[in-house]
């Protein structure tokens, strides 16, 4: 079944632009570029035949219950590093994940990260190059770079069903060359680089309704042997217009390792 929803595409533009994140010092403070609102029709995997997985969407999704009962804190990050790690090998064939960072997002104004509504992928091939020695420091970033790495996002929502702003993504075939923009992104202490994407009518959504909190999608945000790299974007949109409740999730941020 097919639904509408808003999504904000980035725009092109003669120079460089930039997310600056926690600005002035504030945390939670994003300066964002210039973004285009557009109404985009999003297929649901739950009940159409979208042919999607990881080898080829650069998408899969799995239920995948975890023995975290809260993500307050710091106390359960071992035991959910440990369930992630098992995800990856058993989903993708990971032979080391390093998890190296957890985003709680709450669709508030007034949290720390909100849901991000811009059209993007995480990485630029130099902005990944650059956390991949980040991580592993010069020497061993060299090692891993010799043979098949990865990073890889794992998202799943926390507390409730999505039943707003659930994360869409865009099938890599329907995504021209031209679409991707280059975007600074700038933390107080480090710089990186994403890849922004402009609209195209051709674009191809896909998005799973009502996932739970037992439920986990996890996709490609870097592959150096060239498994495209997903757009995605949270969805504006509802799925039952009498349901309230707030979109809370947690996205994991892995780098992965496989068999040579």
């Amino acid at each position: 079944m097919a639904q509408i929803a808003t999504v904000n595409y980035h725009i092109h533009k003669p120079q460089r632009q930039a997310f600056v994140l926690d600005a002035d010092g504030i945390v939670g403070n994003l300066i964002s570029p210039e973004l285009a609102s557009t109404q985009v029709t999003v297929r649901d995997v739950r009940t159409s035949k979208a042919g999607v997985s990881f080898e080829r969407t650069s998408v899969g999704f799995a239920s995948f219950p975890t023995s975290v009962a809260s993500f307050a804190g710091n106390d359960w990050q071992d035991a959910y590093d440990a369930e992630l790690t098992k995800l990856l090998g058993d989903e993708m064939g990971a032979q080391e994940v390093i998890v190296f960072d957890h985003t709680l997002r709450v669709d508030d104004p007034n949290a720390d990260r909100a849901p991000a509504r811009n059209v993007h992928s995480d990485y630029s091939v130099r902005g990944a190059e650059k956390r991949l020695i980040d991580i592993l420091g010069e020497d061993k970033a060299a090692d891993w770079a010799k043979g098949h790495f990865a990073f890889v996002n794992v998202w799943r929502p926390v507390g409730a069903p999505i039943n707003s702003a659930p994360l869409g993504f865009i099938r890599p075939a329907s995504v021209a060359k031209q679409d991707w923009i280059l975007l600074d992104l700038i933390y107080p202490s480090r710089k990186g680089q994403i890849m922004g994407i402009a609209a195209n009518p051709h674009h191809d959504w896909l998005y799973m309704s009502k996932m739970t909190p037992d439920d986990v999608a996890f996709f490609n945000i870097f592959d150096n042997r060239g498994l495209p790299s997903i757009a995605h974007s949270a969805l504006d949109m509802s799925e039952d217009p009498d349901n309230h409740t707030i979109r809370r999730s947690i996205e994991s941020r892995t780098l992965v390792r496989y068999a040579a």
